[in-house]
């Protein structure tokens, strides 16, 4: 129970700064909702340095999806999914958090953290870095696009999957390199949030492939 209270504690704090920053910046909804997005992202590794076992994680996990579903009808928290555009983008995230723990949690941990990685921080920091500076856009299925923000995601994905690659030791090259422009490119497609599933799911899968070889 210990280490679930370290895991619970850390995202109340993370809650705890989303608030915060609200209180300062009501208007700014999209970074309010980053906050959390790219807050989460050590989430992972935290609970592999506390030896959280596979089923453990999966339900506390399978827990957190159904509290977030019930809040998408409900609006309990607000902070979560006050956005103007509908999107079940939460929802997707939760989602493919419980797959890549499926999948990978102790088969390819590297695997997780290179989807997840490049879900958290790189679609997170797009979001912030292109909806708060000016630059080129366009419109994907409905959705707006910037080349400061596809820029932040790809060079994002570049760190996390050659900074993987570097410290396991694996092979750095094309494949890594394929990775990181395919992940900024699903991220193109991101009508209802569905690239918070598709861009981890299948980054993690390539990763766990073409680069770990397992």
């Amino acid at each position: 129970m210990l280490k679930f209270a370290f895991i619970v504690i850390y995202i109340f704090f993370i809650f705890l700064i989303s608030e915060i920053y609200k209180r300062f910046n009501p208007n700014n909804k999209e970074a309010t909702r980053k906050i959390i997005h790219i807050g989460i992202g050590p989430l992972i590794p935290l609970a592999k340095f506390l030896d959280i076992d596979q089923n453990s994680a999966l339900c506390f996990t399978g827990l957190v999806s159904l509290l977030t579903f019930i809040n998408y009808q409900s609006k309990l928290f607000p902070t979560i999914e006050d956005i103007e555009r509908k999107s079940y983008g939460t929802l997707f995230y939760c989602l493919s958090l419980f797959i890549l723990i499926y999948l990978y949690w102790n088969k390819d941990p590297a695997a997780l953290i290179a989807g997840f990685f490049i879900m958290t921080f790189g679609d997170g920091f797009a979001g912030l870095i292109g909806g708060n500076f000016q630059s080129k856009s366009w419109i994907v299925f409905g959705q707006k696009k910037s080349f400061l923000g596809t820029l932040t995601m790809l060079i994002t994905s570049l760190i996390v999957v050659f900074g993987l690659s570097y410290f396991q030791k694996y092979t750095v090259g094309i494949n890594s390199l394929t990775i990181a422009f395919l992940a900024t490119f699903l991220e193109q497609i991101s009508i209802l949030g569905i690239d918070n599933l598709i861009v981890p799911v299948t980054t993690a899968f390539c990763f766990h492939f073409f680069i770990t070889g397992l």
